[in-house]
């Protein structure tokens, strides 16, 4: 019988849920629920100066908002550090492990001499098979992997194929510090082991850390996970991601005003194709998702197309869950709370009504809760400096001579709206639209907008006409 598959994202909270740990987190969640597995969490707290509980609690709410769920119990790497000891003391036990007293200034010394040769290995071994009477009186010892000297250690990895290293380049590396606190190497191992993970699926800034960490696995008998190390993101220039080039937390792209189901899929297509699809479900990305699929060079993060790709989900996603989705932004931007504060079931509806020719044109949330700004104005509505050139003596003078005829309309309706618009600018001699853009700066504040006539249909008559008296009422002043 096939072992199910377990796969684990495992962040250190010292900091936000960054792009790139999130597209690891998804390329896990889409692994296990692809082969019907699950996916585990696991926070490496064991840097107990910089991890933080802001920070968890950012990683957990950037997974969330991402639609990332695991299964069980999130892990906390610390809490599990006597297990951590306990093998520690099993390797030293079977003689896989040796306790080395070697003082700093002796490492520091190794360690230039081994520069001064050009050798990869820094620690010389002086321990590994001294007797332990030899020990200094007082010293407190790390203990050391007796790795293997001779031979090689292989990594079938899933995306950058076979990986070998020469045994003889390899350090006995330390597995517990002298304070008791066990190292980063053998706590993943430990837990990875314990947490019954099949496959490891991480950044390739990780993949020295696969031969060491497989070391462990063999020293103590225990088989070990396939290994799937992603290239990491890099900017559009190819040099390494920067936050001028999109390294920000999770956090940031949703007060940015991007979708989740927009990130999800902007994400999957970084450094993992299927064919030339470029739209994907979640449904889709599950059943496509695999590991050979995921390219071998860095992926190149491009926000024109991110943004390009997050303005096709807000123009097929419904008007009522836009509604929502910009209900649920305004606590994360500035200024958001004012909006939320009055966002009456009135104004939810206009905005609902909106949205139709709202939705054609934006590529954010953000570009959505501005172009919707008119309907949150409060009379008299400011102008924006295009619209104050448009909105001239003459227009006002126009808007004064159409206020009649609109307030005569009934039913309040758009045809009926543009058909004594219309009626009007032939009345009058001018085109259509030496009428509807004053109408539009009038009752927006601005050049562009939706529809001018949904426009007025959307703010309502009373409100409508309230705000074209109050640009009539400046004619000739």
């Amino acid at each position: 019988m096939t072992q199910p598959v377990v796969t684990r994202f495992a962040p250190s909270p010292t900091g936000f849920l960054h792009i790139g740990g999130g597209r690891t987190a998804l390329f896990n969640w889409l692994y296990a629920r692809r082969f019907g597995g699950k996916m585990l969490l696991r926070i490496e707290d064991t840097d107990r100066e910089r991890s933080t509980d802001a920070a968890i609690a950012a990683i957990l709410d950037g997974m969330k908002w991402l639609g990332i769920d695991w299964d069980g119990d999130t892990v906390y790497q610390f809490a599990r550090a006597a297990r951590h000891r306990e093998v520690a003391e099993q390797l030293l036990a079977t003689g896989k492990a040796y306790r080395c007293y070697a003082s700093p200034e002796e490492l520091t010394a190794m360690r230039e001499a081994a520069r001064r040769e050009g050798r990869s290995k820094l620690y010389d071994g002086r321990w590994r098979d001294r007797d332990p009477s030899d020990a200094p009186a007082g010293v407190k010892p790390v203990i050391r992997l007796k790795a293997p000297q001779t031979g090689e250690t292989i990594v079938d990895d899933q995306v950058q194929g076979r990986v070998t290293w020469q045994n003889d380049n390899l350090d006995d590396f330390v597995l517990l510090r002298s304070d008791g606190n066990p190292t980063y190497m053998l706590a993943v191992v430990v837990d990875d082991h314990d947490m019954g993970i099949t496959h490891i699926i991480r950044g390739d800034d990780h993949l020295n850390n696969g031969a060491r960490q497989t070391q462990i696995y063999e020293a103590m008998g225990w088989k070990v996970p396939v290994m799937a190390h992603i290239p990491l993101i890099h900017g559009p220039d190819g040099s390494k991601l920067s936050k001028r080039h999109g390294a920000l937390g999770v956090d940031a792209y949703r007060a940015m005003g991007y979708l989740p189901s927009a990130m999800r899929n902007y994400l999957v297509r970084l450094g993992w194709a299927h064919g030339d699809q470029e739209i994907f479900s979640t449904e889709e990305m599950i059943a496509a998702f695999d590991l050979p699929q995921i390219g071998r060079s860095p992926a190149r993060f491009d926000f024109a197309k991110l943004e390009s790709l997050n303005g096709h989900y807000i123009r097929q996603s419904s008007d009522a869950d836009l509604v929502m989705e910009i209900e649920k932004l305004l606590p994360h931007i500035a200024g958001g709370a004012e909006l939320s504060a009055t966002m009456t079931p009135e104004l939810r509806s206009r905005l609902l009504a909106a949205m139709p020719g709202l939705k054609e044109r934006a590529k954010t949330l953000i570009e959505l809760i501005d172009s919707a700004g008119f309907l949150f104005a409060e009379r008299p509505i400011g102008l924006d400096d295009k619209a104050k050139v448009v909105m001239t003596d003459e227009a006002r003078e126009l808007l004064k001579a159409l206020l009649p005829d609109l307030e005569a309309v009934e039913p309040w309706a758009a045809a009926s709206a543009e058909q004594t618009v219309r009626a009007f600018a032939e009345r009058a001699g001018v085109k259509l639209g030496a009428v509807a853009q004053p109408l539009r700066t009038a009752l927006t504040g601005r050049v562009t907008s939706p529809g001018i006539f949904d426009v007025l249909i959307v703010l309502g008559k009373t409100e409508s006409l309230g705000r074209l008296r109050d640009q009539a009422d400046k004619a000739g002043g």
